[in-house]
């Protein structure tokens, strides 16, 4: 499978908490992390998820907020993936931030090249990565 996404986290179902019209569906990845994404009642049913089901779990790279452990702000978004800064590539108008995560897996996030500069973002430096469970689109192999 091919996709636009630049983020494609494998991992496997661990939770599905159904409701009306959306369900939450919670995907673990190999290092422990874990996804929470909200998809419609239809999607779940259609994808056949079930818990230990392996699957994707894809996020744009501009739907990633980048933010500094020490920024003393609390979030409501579900995704909260902590990790190192593996590189920064700067633009005219925006930064690629690219983020290791503890399972190994990197994380890729387009930021304004401002707010890279106003939250120091060099390899090596800490970084909270955080974005909205329904901004997360879940696939399953065949």
């Amino acid at each position: 499978m091919l996709t636009s996404a630049r983020n494609e986290f494998a991992g496997k179902v661990s939770g599905i908490h159904a409701g009306a019209v959306n369900d939450e569906v919670e995907i673990t990845l190999a290092g422990g992390e874990r996804i929470v994404a909200v998809i419609t009642r239809e999607s779940t049913k259609y994808l056949d998820l079930k818990i230990g089901l392996e699957a994707l779990a894809l996020v744009k790279a501009p739907w990633i907020i980048l933010s500094t452990l020490d920024a003393g702000i609390k979030f409501s978004t579900r995704n909260r993936l902590q990790g190192t800064v593996k590189t920064v590539k700067p633009g005219a108008v925006n930064t690629e931030v690219e983020v290791s995560l503890k399972g190994g897996q990197t994380l890729a996030a387009i930021i304004t090249q401002e707010s890279a500069q106003n939250l120091g973002l060099a390899a090596g430096k800490e970084v909270v990565a955080i974005f909205k469970a329904s901004h997360v689109i879940v696939g399953v192999k065949d």
